[in-house]
């Protein structure tokens, strides 16, 4: 199933939304984690709801009222929506549901690299433990655990 999204735009105040569509469709709110330093970089949002509307327009303007659970959040931070117009109820509530199991499968994994309470799987006796040579034998995603959970890298 292919969906048509708008781009990411910035969510400031119901103002800005005069322009979303009163369609049906899936809507998705994410946060910006760091802001871009330069004119290389780019942003990074981390997406915090995902959810599916008659009328986006409405369901989004709802969000800044003083009743919503994200009226804080998206008052107090920069947050960024992105929209996609389905028309069919039943894609509409597959697509929201697929994506929202996403979203909680990718919160789960986060939760197992930063949560430093759970304790860490041991290498049993008889594994060896194989070393990395050198810092560039690693993955950029093995760096980047390293570096959050604060294991030193073994170098020549």
């Amino acid at each position: 199933m292919e969906l048509n999204w708008s781009r990411w735009f910035r969510c400031e105040s119901s103002f800005g939304l005069l322009l979303v569509p009163d369609q049906p469709g899936i809507f998705a709110l994410a946060e910006e984690l760091v802001e871009p330093a330069g004119p290389q970089v780019r942003r990074m949002l981390a997406v915090f709801e995902i959810d599916e509307a008659e009328d986006i327009a409405r369901a989004l303007s709802r969000l800044f009222l003083p009743s919503s659970p994200w009226r804080n959040r998206l008052m107090e931070s920069r947050c960024y929506l992105r929209y996609a117009v389905v028309v069919d109820a039943e894609e509409r509530k597959d697509s929201a549901l697929m994506l929202k199991n996403w979203l909680i499968s990718q919160m789960d994994a986060a939760a197992q690299i930063f949560d430093h309470s759970r304790p860490q799987q041991m290498f049993r006796q008889e594994e060896p433990v194989q070393p990395y040579q050198s810092l560039g034998e690693k993955t950029v995603a093995e760096r980047a655990v390293d570096k959050v959970t604060g294991q030193m890298a073994v170098s020549n």
